[in-house]
């Protein structure tokens, strides 16, 4: 590992190729973390680590040539914050899940980091268990916020009564659609319950998201349990 500098691993154009794989790259200023991570991640045969860095900026560098699947962002990081980053990653790479996963679980550094275009917010006291779920369920487009900070960042949705009132505009299809992906359902989970096509679902998807006036699915999750609609939140 090259310590302290932008790096692609060696096994870079190997896990581009794999499709089998999913591509991950991670985003850490602190040394021991992102070796601790790599470390962790070498033993599930379904990942492959395919770049570090150690900021935002390398990691829009290093993003744009390895097309990762899915990020781990740390939120505090010099030169570039992980806030910072993930719109400018969302904007060019839009298909790329990014999980946050730091020290810092503020209300409002939560919601704005989902707001931005995360999928995932895991802290660093996660379990490699919780670790490892949280990257697969991010790869299959499915939220994953741990519930002790998804309960604080529900608080910052819109008030329930006008909640209800922008459900009430959606079909019954959308409704159940809404239902699902609070419980945690990629798109073809939800297409296989509902027994319809994954691109109807995709369509659903597309209209909650503007009738609620959330920009992804994780604000989508949140507004859901906010208002009812599940009791329990992603782990």
């Amino acid at each position: 590992m090259q310590t302290g500098s932008l790096h692609l691993t060696s096994r870079y154009v190997e896990g581009m190729m794999r499709k089998d794989k999913t591509r991950v790259l991670l985003v850490d200023d602190q040394n021991v973390v992102r070796d601790g991570v790599i470390t962790m991640l070498s033993f599930q045969p379904d990942m492959e680590v395919v770049g570090e860095a150690q900021n935002g900026v390398e990691a829009l560098e290093i993003a744009r040539r390895a097309k990762p699947d899915v990020i781990l962002l740390d939120m505090q990081m010099p030169v570039l914050s992980g806030l910072s980053t993930i719109p400018k990653i969302k904007a060019f790479l839009p298909d790329t899940r990014i999980l946050v996963l730091t020290s810092f679980s503020e209300n409002d550094l939560v919601y704005q980091a989902i707001k931005a275009g995360a999928l995932g917010y895991l802290l660093k006291d996660a379990t490699r268990t919780q670790l490892v779920q949280a990257i697969r369920d991010v790869a299959e487009g499915k939220a994953s916020i741990h519930p002790s900070v998804a309960m604080k960042v529900i608080q910052e949705i819109d008030d329930a009564e006008d909640g209800n009132k922008m459900i009430e505009t959606l079909t019954q299809r959308e409704f159940e659609t809404l239902k699902l992906i609070a419980r945690g359902f990629s798109n073809q989970e939800i297409a296989l319950t509902l027994y319809v096509h994954e691109r109807t679902i995709a369509k659903y998807v597309s209209n909650i998201l503007k009738k609620l006036h959330v920009s992804n699915r994780t604000q989508a999750a949140l507004y859901a349990v906010r208002n009812g609609l599940a009791t329990a939140i992603l782990s």
